[in-house]
């Protein structure tokens, strides 16, 4: 099983709000994941970013591959 670690988007529409999770690659987006890691929102400024490090370390090092758009968070919390 590959995983990934990406986004899951929320909220309503003009007002998008993430979470970010590892989920199986063949998951929906917003579908079935395997662990929250935390969230990211856009509407505050600067926008707010929660992140469970070990969490995020761990499935890391556990193989999973974070996409384009995670992974400016994992550098911006000097994960990647």
């Amino acid at each position: 099983m590959s995983v990934k670690i990406r986004l899951q988007r929320h909220g309503k529409k003009g007002k998008p709000f993430y979470w970010i999770v590892a989920a199986d690659a063949r998951a929906k987006r917003d579908g079935r994941f395997l662990e929250k890691l935390g969230t990211y929102n856009p509407n505050t400024n600067p926008a707010t970013i929660n992140l469970d490090v070990d969490g995020a370390v761990k499935w890391l090092q556990n193989g999973a591959q974070p996409t384009d758009t995670a992974k400016l968070f994992c550098l911006t919390k000097e994960l990647c």
